[in-house]
């Protein structure tokens, strides 16, 4: 059972223009629209494993990440976990387009950090009102749908030395620096695929100097490197992201 936010025990955390353009796609809205939004954004810390909702739960609010990143994951019934999405600063998790829509996976913060929260309700109001908000919820939804696809793509015809580099490199993408916080174990269990597989191609990485495995810890030393080993599939994916990127200018 998921568990949202609450500022019921502390002071609410303050909503400001910087803070909220830190988020890529709030950044792209019309200032009017943004400032339009600002009594119903709540700022809301997001620890570590945090569950922001479950598979078949009713989405009740939206988290656009600034520095948080989380990931969408899908559980069998055995508990076996498969991460299917990684969403950062560049865009929004939770997104409902119909009342009491159910949450397709189940969305547990990866990176600790801070995100806006924001009501459902609200977000569908800003959509049907049009604008930018609508816009870039379309657009951000093709980058989703291609990411999808091109994960789908990667589960079968991709080596463990790809999944691990493209992996690393998504995460990265999200990141505000070079050093991860992230365990093997955890990525093994993200990528569904066993822990020792996940060992030895960090080894190997660390071996041709593209990281550093510290405890608890990756750090990225060659992202050209990564880049090369990740293969088509991580520049098709972040290809999409980019045109996002140039379209929000």
């Amino acid at each position: 059972m998921s568990t949202t936010p609450s500022a019921t025990s502390r002071a609410p955390l303050p909503v400001s223009l910087a803070g909220a353009q830190q988020n890529e796609l709030l950044r792209a809205l019309d200032r009017d629209e943004l400032e339009s939004l600002f009594p119903h954004l709540e700022l809301v810390q997001l620890p570590a494993g945090k569950e922001l909702y479950g598979f078949g739960e009713r989405l009740e609010y939206a988290y656009l990440p600034t520095n948080a990143i989380i990931s969408l994951q899908y559980i069998n019934e055995d508990g076996a976990t498969t991460e299917i999405a990684m969403i950062g600063r560049e865009g929004i998790a939770g997104a409902a387009m119909y009342p009491d829509e159910r949450a397709t996976n189940t969305a547990i913060v990866q990176c600790a950090g801070y995100a806006y929260r924001l009501h459902t309700d609200v977000l569908r109001a800003a959509f049907r009102n049009g604008g930018t908000m609508a816009r870039q919820l379309m657009r951000y939804t093709s980058i989703m749908f291609a990411q999808l696809a091109q994960s789908v793509v990667s589960s079968r015809h991709s080596s463990i030395d790809q999944k691990l580099c493209r992996w690393l490199l998504d995460r990265l993408d999200r990141s505000l620096s070079a050093e991860l916080k992230v365990t093997q174990e955890s990525i093994a269990n993200l990528l569904g695929v066993r822990r020792e597989s996940i060992t030895a191609a960090c080894g190997k990485l660390q071996a041709e100097g593209m990281i550093e495995c510290r405890r608890g810890k990756i750090v990225i030393v060659d992202r050209e490197g990564l880049e090369l080993g990740a293969g088509a599939c991580y520049f098709a994916a972040r290809s999409k992201t980019t045109q996002f990127d140039a379209a929000a200018v």
